[in-house]
């Protein structure tokens, strides 16, 4: 998402559950119903949420459910947290071309709801751990199957 031309940040945090300040290991534990998620600011005037919404589903699986590659469990699930209506309509959008091109989409789309950042270990993942993501690899889901 950072490479996306006009995205000012991205942080890496959790959404969706019930415990406040949630730590990476209790999301882990499967106790809170925290999604892994990110928060993505980015200029309107250089790019816009569709363009987000789109690399989205491109740089994971939407039909894998709880999981994304060898990660397993409901934090890994598929999930879009929109602010308004425009982004909700987007997403629904999105979604039915995918399915179009033969995607069973499992991503659900819900209200956005209080984001809480993860700890700092956990931000920018693979450049502190030094390694290639493993399961964030870019697939052009919206190319149209021959």
């Amino acid at each position: 998402m950072e490479k996306i031309p006009g995205v000012i940040s991205v942080t890496s945090g959790y959404m969706g559950g019930t415990k406040p300040n949630p730590t990476y290991r209790e999301v882990c534990d499967h106790g809170t119903g925290y999604a892994e998620t990110v928060e993505v600011i980015y200029d309107p005037s250089k790019t816009d949420y569709e363009k987000i919404a789109r690399t989205f589903f491109e740089i994971h699986d939407p039909t894998q459910m709880n999981r994304q590659g060898p990660d397993v469990g409901d934090q890994y699930r598929s999930e879009i947290f929109f602010v308004n209506d425009h982004q909700k309509e987007i997403a629904y959008k999105l979604i039915g071309l995918l399915q179009d091109n033969g995607y069973s989409v499992v991503t659900r789309v819900k209200p956005a709801e209080k984001f809480w950042p993860a700890e700092a270990y956990h931000q920018d993942y693979y450049d502190h751990k030094g390694t290639t993501p493993y399961c964030h690899g870019f697939v052009d889901r919206f190319k149209k199957k021959s």
